[in-house]
């Protein structure tokens, strides 16, 4: 979610940077920084928070260099400071820079092997490893310098190489995320986002999975594992400046439920890794988590529902009571705590009102506190004993997409974390999940790549006065989850329930003009009950909209419609399952002419009760 510009040409590439830098504000950034090639060496300028800072430590225009590469970084590894900001560099004077998005998930052993070594590391970031892995591997030939570190990393990412004793050359590489090069006259660019870039030129060459990437103002030359690749087109983009900013996409929502494979591989990130779990600052030891006997979840919204997963998935693997409840209701309520209840706070953006204060009257109550959001160094990380972050970077659309299924990723992680101390699942079990975590955002990819009748069904149903969402266990909160992105987004009226509860009430709204969303995926303790439940809708003339999970060809003989996922472990596809709920509320809304990225009353963050 980290933004990366670089620069080889004729032009000073001081401006032509920091104009990169700020064409990709958009994705979101805590501290950015530059570092530019000059006579007397490599010079850097990094700087926390606003751009403007940055902008201000570079002073005014005077740089004569034109070679030169910027960076804004998101914070996942080691807090905001300007020791963490990138360009990071290694132990030889300075002469190597790299900046870097993404996650390097064997980190850990690299660094201790290079500190082994003799390498000393300045901050307390994972990206640190690839200078001095370069360092290791650098004989003088910087583009091979960088294959053979290429060879030892594992994660995804995206990086590009600065050195000083090679003038005119940048070197880049990327593993599942985006790197793009701009071919100029006579000059070229490396960005993370071809927005970075688009006001200068307009021809691409792509990097595909894998290349590792030379510039220089002449051109570019691309490796893959088997060396040097022949030929690359270059291709032209159409894009406006608005366009761009969406990565092509027509809106930022839309841009940002298709991020949602990267918001999650990005959240597991090096927390999860070959069955292996490595996850911390949970705040509490071993002998805690043993003693735990009871978990609150506090939340609004979007979040709430996550929570409610949540509820599922640890009382399932943990075996700890789970409590989710909504934080302007459970503060109010004169709760009942003590020190072995966790109470957890789930809010995006670090600053939603009411969780910030159940979280402060958790603490006074002497409840072990935790919270998850996606923002590093706001209220509610000041307000709890610790903190997790999601790893979505920027959410500018107003309705929660991929913070949510972020969100649902790092309770899963909590919820493998205390089954292994708790030793309330087999350790075989746990790798399993782990696996299958490790996976998701693959099979995310895969149904986000994939052709589902979405659009035809929304074509038919955007019309409708009412909408019913029907789900049952973890099915139930994605059916609230895609209630109220319907009600966000198309303002027409929807209700969320418990496919079980129907008969108590919803199902006097139900005739021939109403459809049904039903969640029916794998879950052999509910499954036969919510075809039940769909049975029920059909008799009262309803239409069926069934989410199943492949391979599921009994739900076609109950259901009008039915939209498939991928198959994965039960308690996983809740993050499956809320993706065409999403794409679905998205399309009924487009029909209906609405603006999707800001509807109507809702604002972003909730900062008042």
């Amino acid at each position: 979610m980290c933004g990366i510009i670089g620069y080889v040409g004729s032009r000073p590439a001081k401006d032509l940077l920091l104009q990169g830098l700020q064409r990709l504000e958009y994705r979101g950034y805590d501290s950015a920084g530059i570092a530019l090639r000059e006579d007397e060496g490599l010079e850097y300028v990094r700087a926390v928070g606003n751009l403007q800072f940055l902008k201000d430590a570079a002073g005014p225009n005077g740089s004569k260099s034109n070679h030169g590469l910027g960076h804004t970084r998101w914070a996942t590894h080691g807090a905001v400071n300007e020791l963490n900001a990138h360009p990071l560099t290694g132990c030889d004077d300075g002469r190597l820079a790299i900046v870097l998005n993404g996650i390097v998930e064997n980190y850990r052993e690299l660094k201790a092997s290079l500190e082994a070594e003799g390498h000393a590391f300045s901050s307390e970031t994972d990206a640190e490893v690839v200078v001095h892995l370069i360092e290791r591997n650098y004989e003088g030939d910087l583009t091979e310098a960088v294959r053979a570190a290429y060879r030892e990393l594992e994660g995804h990412y995206a990086f590009v190489v600065i050195h000083n004793d090679h003038p005119d050359l940048l070197v880049g590489a990327r593993r599942q995320c985006p790197l793009v090069v701009g071919v100029g006259d006579g000059e070229m660019f490396l960005a993370s986002a071809v927005a970075a870039f688009l006001g200068e030129t307009r021809r691409v060459q792509l990097i595909d999975e894998g290349e590792v990437v030379a510039i220089t103002p002449e051109g570019a030359r691309f490796f893959d594992d088997q060396g040097e690749v022949e030929h690359k087109d270059v291709e032209p983009i159409d894009w406006d400046d608005e366009v761009a900013e969406k990565g092509g996409y027509e809106t930022f929502m839309l841009k940002e439920i298709y991020e949602q494979p990267e918001a999650v591989r990005e959240t597991i990130g090096d927390r999860a890794r070959r069955g292996k779990l490595v996850l911390e600052g949970i705040g509490l030891n071993e002998l805690e988590i043993q003693n735990l006997r009871r978990i609150v979840i506090v939340a609004c919204g979007t979040a709430y529902h996550a929570g409610v997963v949540g509820r599922y998935i640890i009382e399932e693997w943990a075996r700890v009571p789970v409590e989710p409840d909504i934080a302007s209701e459970w503060r109010y309520r004169n709760p009942v705590l003590s020190k072995d209840t966790l109470v957890i706070g789930i809010t995006q953006s670090g600053e939603t009102a009411d969780t910030i204060a159940a979280m402060q009257l958790a603490r006074q109550q002497g409840a072990r506190t935790l919270a998850i959001t996606n923002q590093l160094g706001t209220q509610v990380t000041r307000e709890v004993d610790a903190v997790l972050y999601t790893r979505a970077g920027l959410e500018i659309g107003v309705a929660a997409t991929k913070t949510f299924t972020a969100q649902v990723a790092l309770l899963s992680l909590i919820a493998l974390k205390l089954a292994q101390v708790r030793r309330t699942m087999p350790a075989e079990e746990i790798e399993f999940i782990l696996e299958a975590l490790y996976d998701l955002p693959q099979k995310m990819e895969q149904f986000l790549d994939g052709d589902h009748p979405i659009e035809e069904i929304a074509e038919r149903h955007y019309n409708k006065p009412f909408f019913l969402y029907l789900g049952r266990h973890i099915g139930l909160p994605v059916a609230l989850e895609g209630a109220l992105k319907l009600k966000e987004i198309s303002y027409i009226p929807t209700e969320g329930y418990s496919a079980g509860e129907m008969k108590h009430g919803p199902i006097a709204l139900l005739d021939s003009e109403t459809p049904v969303v039903c969640i029916a995926i794998d879950q052999k303790v509910v499954y036969d009950k919510v075809v039940s439940n769909i049975q029920e809708v059909r008799a009262r003339g309803a239409q069926v909209i069934a989410i199943a999970t492949d391979g599921n060809e009994d739900i076609q003989h109950h259901a009008d419609d039915v939209i498939y996922i991928p198959r994965t472990p039960a308690f996983l596809q809740a993050v499956l399952a809320v993706l065409p709920l999403q794409l679905l509320a998205y399309r009924i809304a487009r029909l209906r002419g609405l603006n999707v990225d800001q509807p109507r009353n809702l604002a972003k963050t909730v900062t008042v009760e």
